[in-house]
This record gives structure tokens, C-alpha cells and sequence, in this order.
């Protein structure tokens, strides 16, 4: 009777393990990917609420906006570690699905793993000569001709869930600030 109730623990222990959700693909990036020797969080962080909530900032920049996109990259993923624990699962949630807006409007494979991803942002901030950006356009994340993601960066629409995402994950990167709205969650 005990070893079967303890192999009914077992397997009820084992079964709960199978809905647990991966965290989602993220990426590492070097020390001061944004620029500086800052957090990269919060310099991502920082970072998308300055270019999401007004598109012109971006506009003609095409370094300031592949960090920008760079940044909801990093976040989509980084916002699910430990240290984010704090965050609202909503903020959190708004950041993937940001990352899905970013991703179509540039034309990545919504299933292209983020460090492929992130590498090739970070490659094209570094170095965004059109030579040098055509041939990392072509890499495997890249779904449409270098020519045109390269336009759609110079010119980033807004793009509202970015938008959001970005400021509400401003709204609580540091903790005991809270969501201080009541759709932050």
C-alpha cells in the first residue's frame, strides 16, 4: 500500500513536470551591447521605451533602430529569468508577443532561435555598411531580400505592441515600483 501511494507521488510529481512551459528562447549579448558599460537590461529597457513610443526617433537612423529592434529581441526572452521575477507576467507576455511584431515587420522567421537572431542585430549595428548589412540580411533568420528589411529598419512604423511592451517594463524595472496601471497586471 505505502509503495504504491509513493509511486502515485512519483507519477503525479513526474505528470505536473510536463505542463511546466520552457522559457522562452533568449539570447546573451556582451557587456554594453547598448552602448556604454550599463546593465544591458536596462539599457535595453531604457532603450525601447525611447524608440517605440515615437518612431521618429528612429527614422533615418538605422543604428539607433536595430538596437531598438536589438533590445525587444533580448527582452522577449531576458524578462523571464529570475531577476525579473518581480515583473508582471503580463509585461512579460507583451514583450514575446512584441517580439513577434518586430520579427514580421523585418521579415525574421518567427522561429529562428534569438542568439541567431541577436547576433546578426548586433553584427548589423556594428557595421551597417550596405555591403556588410546585405550579407548579414542573408542569413538564415532573414525571410525577405536584404534591400527591403534594410528599408523597413531605416523606417520603422510604430509598432504598438512594442510600444506597450517597452513601457511597461519601464514602468516596473525596478522593483517595488509595480505596474502602475491596471492593464500592466
Amino acid at each position: 500500500m505505502r509503495r504504491g501511494i509513493l509511486v502515485l507521488i512519483a507519477a503525479l510529481t513526474l505528470a505536473g513536470c510536463a505542463y511546466i512551459t520552457p522559457p522562452p528562447s533568449t539570447a546573451r549579448l556582451p557587456p554594453g551591447a547598448f552602448g556604454g558599460n550599463d546593465d544591458n537590461d536596462i539599457m535595453a529597457i531604457n532603450l525601447a521605451v525611447w524608440a517605440f513610443s515615437n518612431p521618429n526617433r528612429t527614422h533615418g537612423n538605422p543604428v539607433d533602430a536595430v538596437r531598438a529592434v536589438l533590445a525587444i529581441e533580448y527582452l522577449g526572452g531576458q524578462l523571464w529569468s529570475p531577476r525579473w521575477a518581480f515583473m508582471a507576467q503580463l509585461t512579460k507576455l507583451q514583450m514575446l508577443q512584441a517580439r513577434e511584431e518586430v520579427r514580421a515587420t523585418l521579415g525574421i522567421a518567427q522561429n529562428a532561435p534569438s542568439q541567431v537572431v541577436a547576433n546578426a542585430l548586433l553584427a548589423l549595428s556594428l557595421n551597417p555598411i550596405p555591403p556588410v548589412a546585405a550579407q548579414v540580411l542573408r542569413g538564415p533568420a532573414f525571410t525577405l531580400p536584404p534591400e527591403v528589411t534594410l528599408a523597413r529598419i531605416e523606417n520603422l512604423p510604430y509598432l504598438p505592441m512594442a510600444n506597450v511592451a517597452s513601457q511597461h517594463a519601464g514602468q516596473q524595472e525596478y522593483p517595488g515600483n509595480g505596474p502602475s496601471c491596471m492593464v500592466c497586471g
